[in-house]
């Protein structure tokens, strides 16, 4: 059985070309295709909590949020709203927030007359977590929309910490990852300290704390592509993510 990856030896270098990505499986096959149904799935799951924080801004309280965001993905998975995406604009972000927006206009006072989501639960939302996370938004007057691009992008970089925390557990290397990962926000201890906590030289450690970054970006970069349509577009969803932070 071949040994897990090490995650600080030097990553493949060189263009790479675009693959299919979660969000252009969907665009290219179709909501009814198993593959792409997933495909959507997977990523509702992971971003559901800026359309709830969205939601929660527009003055609704936590019960009638959850409410509707959970009917909002009953109605997305079931409906044909994929037909509408234009495909010059193809990311997932922009998407989702405009669905929401039609969903809240022009579906919400119909979906209230019927039996939400069929009895059907599309994806699971941790509820509790939600307005647990939602009490911590910053009290400023920013806009629903400003606080859904702020969550998304923290959303996306909670998704990419994740990832790199499971390879640094597969390579058995998870008490390295704790000890480098507040290099990645600017807040690390010495180097001096950390070299000694993992028995390593300082100029280990630096090597280290560079190869980390440089995965760190990699990632990004991979699950920015996810929630697009093509390589081009994954430039401009960075600059927007940075903008939102």
């Amino acid at each position: 059985m071949p040994s897990a990856p090490d995650p600080l030896s030097n990553p493949p270098g060189g263009a790479q070309c675009f693959e299919p990505t979660q969000w252009s499986i969907v665009l290219a096959a179709g909501k009814d295709q198993p593959d792409a149904r997933e495909a959507l799935q997977r990523l509702c799951t992971i971003y559901w909590y800026p359309l709830y924080a969205f939601v929660r801004r527009q003055r609704h309280n936590p019960q009638d949020a959850q409410d509707l965001t959970q009917e909002f993905f009953a109605r997305l998975l079931e409906k044909q709203w994929l037909a509408g995406v234009d495909r010059s604009k193809g990311r997932f972000r922009s998407f989702l927030l405009a669905a929401m927006k039609h969903f809240l206009a022009n579906e919400w006072d119909h979906a209230r007359a019927q039996k939400r989501g069929g009895g059907k639960i599309p994806i699971s939302l941790d509820t509790m977590t939600a307005e647990s996370r939602y009490a911590l938004e910053p009290a400023a007057l920013d806009t629903p929309e400003r606080v859904f691009e702020r969550r998304w992008a923290l959303t996306l970089l909670d998704q990419v910490l994740t990832r790199l925390r499971g390879e640094f557990a597969a390579a058995g290397k998870i008490h390295v990852f704790e000890e480098l990962k507040s290099s990645l926000t600017g807040g690390s201890a010495p180097y001096s300290e950390i070299a000694a906590k993992l028995e390593m030289s300082e100029g280990a450690v630096k090597v280290a704390v560079h190869r980390l970054r440089a995965r760190y970006r990699d990632l990004v970069r991979a699950e920015v592509a996810q929630t697009v349509d093509s390589d081009g577009e994954i430039e401009d969803e960075l600059r927007s993510l940075m903008a939102a932070l």
